[in-house]
């Protein structure tokens, strides 16, 4: 995954690529703008979505609704959330400093600035709370759970060692500080549950695993003892037996968290790599076996010769989103109360075109 400041016009290409949370798609932006790519087959990724109007350094899906969040590179203080199916943009949001990381659950957005966070209500994008005076964070690091019944959010709670701050981002209160390593962090991901955090250090040999709820180690995995590295990614798999970790050496290790019956685990597991520098790497993973993984197959991410499944359609824009009238009923059924198991995110209901506008100081 890159970051803003990654992107530059005259050097070599850099995208910023981004799996959505549940790893059905993948998001790639950079000078062309961005794409939505569908992961239903491996052997084959065709493109859901082709937006070509601004070069993005930022994109977020939300599961597989049709709600994006964009950053571009020209205005790196504006994030604006946009309804790829209908073509509009429900609002955008300008911030006082360069945007360096957006996160999305069922529940919030948040906005990840230098020194603060916002935290938003994903139904209407009100600002719920701000979290200020948060110690430097120039890569914009931090994560926020998947899952929306455990929503909470991490974030460095020092420049110089290795604390995590974990918030309560439904409750909208502090959870708990870990102590997780001697040096700043470098890396933090939540398990799709939510109840555990995986932390990795500038130093890049030691990668644990704590619980959310008081803090205690789980896991510790030695990643290397010769050399420091810079970690650039943690992910867990969705079923949570494994936590993945990618570096500067261009390798990627995975650590097994617990040991599962084969029948929880399943045959014919993948990893997929996604670079910065536009390729998608898969490879074949026998959990049982171990070792190096074989080479499956790769794809050029700026070279796609797939299924544009919606037309491959690009936002025009200053479309409009409907009469007043439409929007206020739109706002209504939006403001009824979800179902107490999930929002409908294949509801185009279930996130009207707001059109609104915001500066937030």
């Amino acid at each position: 995954m890159s970051s803003p400041s990654a992107a530059d016009s005259n050097g070599p290409k850099s995208y910023f690529v981004n799996f959505n949370q549940d790893s059905t798609s993948l998001v790639v932006g950079g000078q062309f703008g961005y794409r939505v790519l569908s992961l239903e087959s491996v052997d084959f990724l065709s493109e859901i979505y082709n937006n070509a109007t601004e070069h993005s350094c930022i994109v977020e899906r939300l599961f597989s609704s049709s709600l994006i969040a964009v950053v571009s590179l020209s205005f790196p203080r504006k994030l604006k959330i946009t309804h790829y199916k209908k073509g509009t943009e429900i609002c955008n949001y300008s911030y006082t400093n360069t945007i360096l990381g957006v996160k999305l659950n069922r529940a919030r957005v948040v906005v990840c600035l230098e020194e603060s966070l916002y935290l938003h209500n994903i139904r209407d994008m009100k600002v719920l709370h701000t979290i200020r005076d948060t110690p430097p964070n120039p890569r914009g690091l931090c994560a926020l759970s998947s899952n929306s019944e455990n929503c909470y959010l991490a974030y460095p709670g020092s420049s110089s060692v290795g604390e995590v701050q974990v918030f309560d981002a439904m409750n909208l209160t502090a959870k708990i500080m870990i102590h997780a390593h001697d040096s700043a962090l470098a890396a933090l991901a939540f398990a799709p549950s939510g109840l555990s955090i995986g932390t990795a250090s500038e130093r890049g040999t030691v990668i644990r695993v704590f619980s959310v709820s008081d803090g205690s180690k789980l896991f510790e995995f030695r990643r290397g003892v010769k050399r420091c590295v810079n970690i650039s990614c943690l992910s867990f798999s969705m079923c949570g037996h494994f936590l993945l970790c990618s570096s500067n050496t261009e390798t990627v290790h995975i650590f097994k968290l617990e040991e599962a019956s084969k029948e929880s685990i399943g045959d014919g597991l993948r990893l997929l790599v996604a670079t910065e520098n536009g390729f998608l790497y898969i490879f074949n993973f026998d959990a049982n076996v171990g070792g190096e993984l074989q080479l499956y197959k790769t794809h050029q991410l700026d070279d796609l010769n797939g299924d544009q499944s919606d037309g491959g359609q690009k936002v025009a824009s200053g479309d409009k989103a409907g009469s007043e009238s439409e929007k206020v009923r739109e706002m209504e059924r939006a403001a009824e109360a979800p179902p107490q198991d999930a929002f409908h995110f294949t509801d185009d209901q279930e996130y009207p075109p707001l059109t609104q506008n915001s500066d937030l100081n």
